[in-house]
């Protein structure tokens, strides 16, 4: 009975958090690199990113708890970073590369927008929006190889 409620609660936030990773990255940023405006663009992506940043540290974390609680129930944590569990591998990698940047974020925009007479904008947001697609297609990638694995999908 528990094991399904935390798939779906963990399942739902994966949906929620990599959702909002896709629209940022489709659509926030092509909007940003279209910008003229160095301070707005900066401005706007501030309110953006505050937002979100929030609530994918909320996904991210629920997702990491759920899905240790879930290895440790179904005892896969056994398996890590074997081929028999390379879904939940990748999954795992993945959100450590979350949890990093989602911790660190803060000091680096400090960094990137601490002084405004030398920023450029254009090659900032530009770095940023390559960063992001890194970031959603590794996410995508967790997300197919664990269900195709977890599906009888195999690299052997």
């Amino acid at each position: 009975m528990l094991v399904p409620l935390l798939t779906a609660i963990h399942v739902t936030t994966i949906v929620l958090w990599i959702g909002g990773v896709a629209f940022v990255t489709i659509i926030i940023f092509p909007m940003l690199l279209k910008m003229e405006d160095s301070f707005e663009k900066v401005m706007m992506f501030q309110r953006v990113e505050n937002k979100f940043a929030k609530q994918a540290r909320f996904y991210a974390w629920t997702a990491g708890i759920t899905g240790g609680i879930l290895l440790y129930m179904t005892g896969q944590y056994n398996a890590l970073f074997t081929m028999n569990t390379i879904g939940v591998t990748v999954m795992l990698i993945v959100w450590l590369v979350y949890i990093l940047v989602l911790t660190f974020e803060k000091r680096v925009f400090k960094v990137l927008f601490s002084q405004p007479e030398k920023l450029d904008a254009a090659k900032i947001f530009v770095r940023l929006n390559a960063f992001h697609w890194v970031v959603l297609g590794l996410s995508l990638a967790a997300v197919f190889i664990g269900v195709w694995a977890g599906h009888g999908g195999s690299f052997k």
